[in-house]
């Protein structure tokens, strides 16, 4: 199986070092990962650039939650686009629905035609789509190059059903690649190696990394109070070596 391709999404300098360290092949850059992703800003963009020469594609998500964008969140988007083809990102990962489902074709013409010579991403937007072959269609007429998904499950074990159907669709058109995420290990590439084609994948290989602050004032949440604030969430980059140790020796 020929270009394989791993994949690692990281929000900070630290996790985007340990991708490379642990030989990834490209990163998605986002901020808040642990709310799924939003729009990363500029400054870490440059950061990354500045300490790490992977490709870098950038996602592009105004907000947490669903993908069905007002005319302002839409506008942010757009800006956002040529913000970061600006900052010489190589790619930028996006997806928008309409109130039905379905991907909201006028929006993402604009956004593709506004990406210029960068890549293009759809995300998992897909999984929540009311008709995947439908999208992954109508994905390849705007010329979308990658589409990120777990089969329309919670992980993209639970969703490798869908996943080998879209992989086929893929070699049979020519259309977008198929990248599996969601729950991604390297157990679980070594299984979908076995078991389907598909030869690109997306990971965060996450760790916890415990504060350097010693005064702590606990019960004062920043953000949703589950969360412990305390807490750093980074890229393993061992967690990655063992991955692409997987992806390359299968």
């Amino acid at each position: 199986m020929e270009n394989r391709l791993l994949e690692c999404c990281v929000d900070s300098v630290e996790s985007a070092l340990a991708a490379a360290e642990g030989g990834a092949d490209r990163l998605e850059l986002c901020a808040g990962l642990i709310i799924g992703g939003i729009s990363p800003g500029l400054a870490l963009l440059e950061q990354v650039r500045m300490c790490c020469d992977l490709p870098v594609r950038v996602l592009l998500r105004p907000r947490f939650g669903d993908f069905l964008y007002t005319e302002y969140e839409f506008r942010i988007l757009q800006r956002e686009v040529a913000l970061f083809r600006e900052a010489g990102a190589d790619g930028i990962v996006i997806g928008c629905l309409r109130e039905d489902g379905s991907l909201h074709m006028e929006q993402l013409e604009k956004l593709v035609a506004a990406a210029g010579s960068m890549k293009v991403t759809l995300h998992r937007a897909f999984d929540v789509c009311a008709d995947p072959m439908q999208a992954y269609g109508q994905a390849r007429e705007l010329g979308i190059d990658t589409i990120l998904t777990s089969g329309q499950e919670s992980s993209c074990l639970a969703g490798m059903p869908l996943l080998k159907q879209l992989s086929r669709l893929e070699k049979e058109t020519c259309g977008p690649r198929i990248m599996a995420g969601a729950g991604v290990t390297p157990a679980v590439i070594r299984e979908f190696l076995t078991e389907t084609e598909i030869s690109c994948y997306h990971l965060s290989a996450k760790k916890v990394v415990q504060s350097g602050m010693q005064y702590r004032r606990e019960g004062v949440p920043m953000g949703l109070p589950a969360m412990d604030e305390y807490s750093i969430f980074q890229t393993d980059s061992q967690i990655v070596a063992e991955a692409k140790k997987v992806l390359v020796s299968h």
